[in-house]
């Protein structure tokens, strides 16, 4: 087992959120997560911070990423991880969210990660058990850990994240993973623009300080990253978009379109992808892509979050 450097000070018990941390909490996840990255590239990939700790991961939208790599993260600091499959639980045979928090502590966990398809759910949750809670997705809310790592990702490929120029492209209306990035990278200091096309942007998006665009060539003019959103259709009721094939025309991520961005601009996508809608598979699998990367950060921001939380979890 390998020994974990001392967590740094992160005075949160829950992490519901990018909004409302401080840009040294943020720095400070970032850091200990570059901790966890250099162990999981080694062969012993274990440490003690978790052991004897209870880590339920409670996942009322499948997600097989995030919940698999929360579980990695878990296993690598010691933890019991269940996973509770929602499908086929009593939450399906009428039981409400109170309930189900209510019958979680009673088995008195350490640490619950949860997704819901519903905005303000992980944090009614928070408010009824007594250990630490993680939001690994709430409606079209936060999705907290994929902006940790996004960052993280950008941090190490480019150094810094002050001053970039940061797009992030297509279905920001849905969009948990935009919500966090634009709160994230502009608490360290990015210059973030969403482009889309008007059916799929926010009203009032202006009100965050990020330009707008719906011309997607203007918009990746200059960028030195471009991070593509995923079309979630099953949140659509209607018709957001005209088709597929247009959409691609307009807002998928091509060759030409990315040579508009900076010449040494890098591509991200917080997966999973729809090839040929959102993004090209030269662009995806290219020498520019950071998705696969973004994939491997996963693992060490949520090893991180897991650390730093457990700092408040009571010892007897």
């Amino acid at each position: 087992m390998t020994p974990a450097p001392a967590p740094p000070s992160f005075p949160h018990r829950h992490l519901l959120g990018i909004e409302g941390l401080s840009r040294l909490d943020i720095e400070a996840l970032l850091d200990q997560s570059e901790s966890a990255v250099a162990l999981s590239r080694q062969v012993e990939k274990k440490r003690t911070t978790l052991r004897g700790r209870t880590q339920i991961n409670l996942f009322f939208e499948p997600s097989t990423r995030t919940q698999s790599s929360f579980e990695l993260a878990g296993k690598r600091l010691g933890a019991d991880v269940m996973n509770m499959s929602v499908a086929s639980s009593s939450v399906k045979k009428g039981e409400t969210l109170i309930d189900t928090a209510a019958t979680l502590n009673a088995m008195r966990p350490d640490i619950i990660v949860v997704r819901h398809h519903a905005a303000g759910a992980v944090h009614l949750l928070a408010r009824k058990v007594d250990c630490s809670v993680v939001n690994a997705g709430d409606g079209a809310h936060e999705h907290p850990t994929q902006a940790l790592l996004d960052a993280l990702t950008i941090r190490r490929n480019k150094g810094r994240i002050e001053g970039l120029r940061v797009a992030i492209c297509g279905d920001v209306l849905h969009s948990r993973v935009a919500r966090s990035n634009i709160i994230l990278l502009q608490a360290l200091g990015a210059r973030v623009r969403v482009i889309g096309p008007s059916t799929l942007l926010p009203t009032g998006i202006e009100r965050f300080g990020v330009e707008v665009f719906t011309d997607m060539r203007r918009g990746l003019d200059g960028c030195d990253i471009v991070m593509m959103l995923r079309l979630q259709r099953e949140r659509m009721n209607g018709s957001f978009v005209p088709s597929v094939k247009e959409y691609f025309r307009y807002y998928g991520l091509d060759g030409e379109k990315l040579a508009l961005a900076a010449p040494d601009a890098l591509v991200m996508h917080p997966g999973p992808m729809n090839r040929g809608v959102e993004i090209s598979s030269e662009i995806a699998d290219g020498a520019q892509s950071l998705i696969r990367e973004q994939v491997e950060m996963g693992v060490a921001v949520r090893m991180a979050v897991l650390e730093v939380l457990a700092t408040h979890l009571p010892n007897n």
